[in-house]
């Protein structure tokens, strides 16, 4: 399979770029799977760009009901009127982020809900032999310090991300997990798909939520460096990671993780 980045927070080709993500997936066996969508507009017209024909999109999948993930809800609607969109039923409750200003909304649009198009998912679905859409994350290791930040559906609590799900690939014996900032934290995630398959995923591609983690200095140094050895104890498994994981984290990353994890910018595309 071959993904792209259509929308992420960093560009290195020249295309456009925001804080966001918006994948497309090209399978071998010819399906054409649209994770995420973005703020808004950007990740069709960078689709555009790079030949790809989101019209030929059979099946999307939404992360979670955050803005930066699903702002390109309408637009997608607008221009693919075959796919269904499977997103999780908490996603269209109201979430929040605390900025400096105050509680922010960071939602989705909420008049989108009642489409047709929308296939609201509760636990784990399978939309095909290849495709396993799963929430209901268990597990408390390794979540995101910068949760604390996000509200949601009450502007008094904090965000328990019911609303969050991912997406497991399985195409000619590999197993590919996607995850969108992986606010349930990336090692349960990964736990999670493991008893879903059996066995860990060969590759995990998403966020980790590693910015705006409020620690200090070095209380981020050591988090950063024990979560990525407990990546490294899936044997193995390759990562691919952007978006919210940050730049710096990254880095931190990758000189304890070294050929295990590669960064994944806007226009990059990536054969599994």
């Amino acid at each position: 399979m071959k993904i792209t980045a259509l929308v992420e927070n960093t560009s290195t080709c020249g295309l456009p770029s925001e804080h966001g993500l918006s994948l497309h997936i090209q399978m071998q066996d010819g399906q054409s799977i649209l994770f995420d969508m973005g703020q808004g507009e950007m990740f069709a017209s960078n689709a555009s760009v790079l030949g790809i024909d989101l019209g030929k999109v059979g099946l999307t999948v939404l992360s979670h009901g955050h803005y930066d993930h699903g702002g390109g809800l309408s637009t997608f609607l607008r221009i693919n009127n075959l796919a269904k969109i499977y997103i999780q039923r908490k996603a269209f409750e109201p979430h929040y982020s605390l900025r400096p200003s105050g509680l922010e909304y960071i939602g989705l649009d909420k008049s989108l809900e009642s489409s047709d198009r929308l296939v609201f998912c509760d636990g784990t679905v399978t939309p095909s032999d290849s495709l396993t859409i799963f929430g209901n994350v268990c597990g408390e290791v390794f979540k995101p310090h910068g949760n604390r930040l996000l509200f949601g559906p009450s502007e008094s609590s904090h965000d328990g991300f019911e609303h969050e799900q991912n997406l497991l690939i399985c195409e000619n014996g590999i197993a590919v997990l996607i995850a969108g900032c992986a606010h349930s934290g990336i090692v349960n995630i990964i736990n999670t798909a493991s008893e879903l398959l059996g066995r860990a995923p060969d590759v995990v591609v998403g966020g980790m939520h590693l910015v705006k983690s409020g620690l200090s200095a070095i209380e981020e140094d050591r988090f950063i460096s024990a979560l990525a050895h407990k990546l490294l104890g899936f044997e193995g498994t390759r990562y691919i990671t952007m978006h919210c994981t940050g730049e710096e984290q990254y880095q931190q990353l990758k000189k304890i993780m070294r050929d295990r994890i590669e960064y994944l910018s806007c226009g990059e595309c990536v054969e599994i």
